[in-house]
């Protein structure tokens, strides 16, 4: 235990305070309220111990939770011994009033966090007695005083044994179990039937429930150990895992310790050593997540990451933050326990308690034998699985160690744990010898070019070290975290997820999703180059630099190495070094302005980079996790895809084709409007500058015609639709023009709960504007049509004034514990150079709500015309675009006006959001790169 015994009470000494008080106690009732005063007082004083531990000693886990165990002992064994001595007195009684309470469960273990359930079993010899019931009772009301959470059960013997053949959950209860008080005969006489008449005969079928428990549980949390924000408990590599295989273990060995395993040659001793380590740190991890949560909390989310990182000694250090390091080391864990398992199961299977796999070995053994692999003779087909012939293979040839995983995937066979472990045991023989090795490297670029396979060949040589130990510089991003709520991954699995999709693209399995990546893939791509740059696209992670132009200079290094010719190496250094380019101009760069288009044309210079790009992008946007790709990435993506190709193949002239683009959209708008006469298109379009035409769709150009219809000196207009093709709801607004319209609407927004996603607002001749919105919920997906009526009248309220958005939003503004976690440096970047008409202001700061209204309301007090804005944001990274001019109608080039209003629009922000030491950008060319 951690605390001494100085510090903990005894069950002795409990008692007699609890004698003392029911002896002076004048009246039953008074005597019981002391009691509970002082067993809370105990509780309290233990808590406080067990958290005096936490901050002397922050990784002592496993003695945390057993200081935690016995301090409920204490507490479980004085309610006992006041409910029997006093409550329920019974000098004698019969063998069938004889009641043992016994903990199960993980309590039954002796391992418990400050908020863990209090697992009982109250235990009779046959069917309960009126004095049992009554004791029972009294010690669980006692217990629910003392605000802990009980889970009980009365059973008898024999129900225990019926109950735990029906149902694996309450079996693994009884599996461990500890008598805490009462008598001794009901525990033992349980246990001895337990394993006599249950237990011996049923080691297989529990192995097996237990193993489909477990794979279910992982689904449920994710079906990933690599989850930023992971369930410790019940995620995958978690404290759950580390448990079955100690439930595995005692069910078939009857063992209590790890280290026994050792003696049955199950585990080797570095490998018991790592499973006390596993379970010494998550066990830590879990007792300071519930002391400093205050309750049974087990999902270790982004706050609670910083100050348990904090408690547990982890600072900031080589670039990257103490938090990160603490990530780190938790994934590292959590993998060393699915390395266990691994290992577990391939003794299991050795002893034929766990099911072999369900394929035809002898298909796949004739598959195996008949093919001409350079390891045909290093590698068997036993028990269903790929297994190495003896445990010499790898030494005898180092090359080996790859040509398991592509012989496996060769057969769609799995590898056999026992073929795993020994890889693990021979990663001494990758080296830089074999690192170089001709037929090594050759055989790495069959297996991540494997269009079926990649992916899962990529996944298993990086749980078993192959993958960091052959490229090194991938190892050093191996568990690495970034600390954001953009990524859903660690860098590593991150990256596997993006071959994932790939994978999924060359298959035709993505058709529908990605139509333009899936045609690209099917009319033939340098596929070693696109794979090997999903592989270099983030390795540079985790630096002080960029992470693109160090991931850059590894592949130049690295890809003559792995077989790629020297146009090879230079094309996935330019997609490395480039592979946020794309993204970053589709979300942040308003691409129906011709001046985007032929700027990134000219960065691509060629149709092969344009197709690479893009499909690096769309797998790099759907590997950072589940809902970040939608169809309004989509949209852009494509739209930039096809302009620029244009451009690039001779398709279009940017430069010449303005004018005629516009007459363009004014034929649209007039088939568009069959029921219109000439004179009143002409006058349409007589109301609006080329921008407007420019700038909006044919289609948006007919409502804003019929809109205008409509509209009157002072009235608003607006109409609502869904657009699904952009996963997004346009709102389009007609309104008398005034300073500060624009600022309205993105307050009236940010009121009504939506997030804007692209804004235009174009000035009429008569004076008029038209605004057009495209806006999100929550969720990242258009307004239910039920939502949008109401939605309308708080836009209408806001823009007339009824409501003001400033005071509204600052009585909605609250921050989320959760958010509090994030710090983003607020950034401005004055742009000239990226439109012909338009100043480019671009906005990074940490996302909140209101800030498109606040950033907006800031700009138009610098007498600051905003004509459009592109929002895209990155988790807890916002990304505002703004394309201006001055009042005058003129770019904004003034170095002293542009710090002035770099230096309003920081103060603005700093008003409703504390911020890090700000940095700002001078004018630049470059559009900014804000991390993925």
């Amino acid at each position: 235990m951690v605390a001494s015994a100085a510090e903990l009470p005894t069950i002795e000494a409990l008692q007699a305070e609890i004698d003392a008080i029911a002896q002076a106690a004048d009246t039953p009732a008074r005597a019981r309220a002391a009691v509970v005063e002082l067993l809370m007082r105990t509780l309290t004083s233990g808590r406080d111990t067990v958290r005096r531990a936490m901050i002397d000693e922050p990784q002592a886990g496993l003695r945390l939770a057993r200081t935690t165990a016995h301090m409920t002992d204490l507490v479980v064994a004085a309610v006992w011994h006041y409910a029997t001595a006093y409550l329920h007195h019974a000098p004698i009684r019969t063998k069938g009033e004889r009641l043992a309470i016994v903990a199960v469960g993980g309590y039954g273990r002796g391992e418990m966090a400050p908020f863990s359930d209090v697992d009982l079993l109250f235990v009779t010899p046959w069917k309960r007695t009126p004095w049992a019931e009554s004791v029972v009772e009294s010690m669980l009301y006692i217990l629910w005083d003392l605000k802990l959470k009980v889970g009980q059960a009365v059973r008898s013997v024999d129900e225990c044994l019926r109950l735990g053949a029906e149902d694996i959950t309450i079996r693994t209860n009884l599996l461990e179990k500890r008598l805490i008080a009462g008598d001794r005969a009901p525990f033992e006489r349980l246990d001895r039937k337990l394993w006599d008449d249950l237990f011996l005969k049923t080691g297989p079928e529990f192995v097996e429930a237990k193993l489909e428990e477990r794979d279910k549980r992982h689904e449920r949390h994710g079906g990933s150990r690599y989850l930023l924000e992971p369930n410790i408990k019940e995620g995958k590599g978690g404290l759950r895992d580390l448990q079955t295989l100690h439930w595995i273990s005692r069910y078939l060995y009857r063992v209590d310790k790890a280290w026994e395993l050792c003696e049955m040659g199950v585990f080797e001793r570095e490998e018991v050593a790592l499973f006390a380590e596993a379970a010494k740190f998550i066990w830590a991890v879990r007792c300071h997540l519930h002391d400093v949560a205050g309750r049974a909390q087990e999902q270790l989310t982004f706050d609670r990451q910083i100050e348990i990182a904090a408690r547990m000694g982890y600072h900031d250090a080589g670039g990257r933050m103490g938090v990160e390091h603490f990530m780190h080391a938790y994934f590292r864990h959590a993998k060393n326990v699915g390395d266990l398992t691994r290992i577990f199961s391939s003794a299991l299977e050795a002893q034929h308690a766990k099911a072999m796999p369900r394929f035809s070995m002898l298909l796949r053994a004739l598959s195996f034998r008949s093919g001409a692999s350079a390891a045909a003779g290093a590698f068997v087909v036993r028990d269903g699985r790929l297994a190495t012939r003896d445990d010499q293979v790898f030494r005898n040839d180092p090359v080996n160690l790859l040509r398991l995983f592509r012989e496996a995937a060769r057969l769609d066979a799995q590898i056999h744990p026992a073929a795993l472990r020994l890889v693990t045991q021979s990663l001494d023989l990758i080296d830089d010898r074999l690192r170089e090795n001709a037929a090594a490297n050759s055989v790495f670029m069959e297996m991540l070019t494997d269009r079926q396979n990649a992916e899962w060949l990529m996944r298993l040589m990086n749980e078993t070290d192959v993958l960091g130990r052959f490229i090194p510089e991938f190892g050093r991003i191996v568990s690495m975290m970034q600390f954001n709520m953009y990524h859903h991954y660690t860098v590593d699995e991150h990256i596997i997820q993006t071959i994932r999709v790939l994978n999924r693209i060359e298959q035709g399995a993505a058709g529908e999703e990605h139509p333009v990546s899936t045609d690209i893939a099917k009319s033939g791509l340098n596929r070693r180059v696109l794979y090997t740059a999903l592989l270099f696209h983030d390795i540079g992670k985790g630096d002080p630099r960029d992470h693109s132009e160090l991931g850059a200079e590894i592949a130049e290094r690295l890809c003559p190495r792995l077989g790629l010719d020297d146009a090879e190496t230079e094309l996935v250094a330019w997609l490395v070094r480039n592979h946020l380019l794309m993204s970053d101009v589709a979300q942040k760069r308003d691409i129906a302005d011709p001046v985007t288009v032929r700027d990134f044309a000219r960065t691509i210079q060629s149709p092969e980079r344009l197709r690479l790009l893009l499909v690096l992008t769309v797998c790099d946007i759907r590997g950072v996790g589940p809902g970040v790709w939608n169809n309004w990435k989509a949209q852009l993506l494509r739209k930039l895809y096809w302009d620029t190709r244009a451009v690039l193949t001779g398709g279009a002239d940017v430069d010449t084709t303005q004018a005629a683009r516009v007459q363009d959209a004014k034929d649209a708008l007039a088939a568009l409007l069959p029921d219109w006469d000439a004179a009143a298109v002409e006058a349409e379009c007589d109301r609006h500058y080329p921008h407007y035409w420019l700038g909006l769709e044919p289609e948006l150009h007919k409502v804003f015609a019929e809109l205008s219809r409509e509209g009157a000196q002072g009235k608003i207009i607006s109409r609502f639709e869904q657009d699904p093709d952009r996963d997004a709801t346009t709102a389009c607004i007609y309104l008398q023009d005034h300073p500060g319209i624009f600022s309205r609407m993105a307050g009236a927004f940010a009121l009504a709960g939506a997030s804007v996603v692209d804004a235009r607002t174009y000035t009429t001749a008569d004076g008029m504007a038209c605004s057009a919105f495209w806006i999100q919920d929550a969720e990242g997906k258009p307004f239910e049509a039920s939502r949008l009526p109401r939605l309308q009248r708080t836009i209408e309220r806001t823009v007339r004034g009824e409501v003001v958005a400033r005071d509204a939003l600052r009585e909605k503004r609250r921050e989320k514990p959760r958010e509090l976690s994030f710090r983003v440096p607020t950034r401005i970047v004055f742009d000239n150079e990226a439109s012909e008409l338009y100043t480019v202001i671009e906005v990074n700061a940490r996302d909140r709500l209101g800030l498109l209204h606040v950033l907006a309301r800031t700009l138009t007090d610098c007498n600051i015309n905003i004509f459009s804005a592109i929002i895209a944001t990155y988790g807890e990274h916002a990304v505002d675009v703004f394309y201006v001019k001055d009042l005058f109608g003129l770019k904004i080039r003034n170095p002293q006006k542009q710090r002035l209003i770099e230096r309003r629009l920081f103060d603005a922000i700093e008003a409703v959001m504390p911020a890090l030491p700000a940095t700002a950008a001078a004018a630049t060319d470059e559009p900014s790169r804000s991390p993925k």
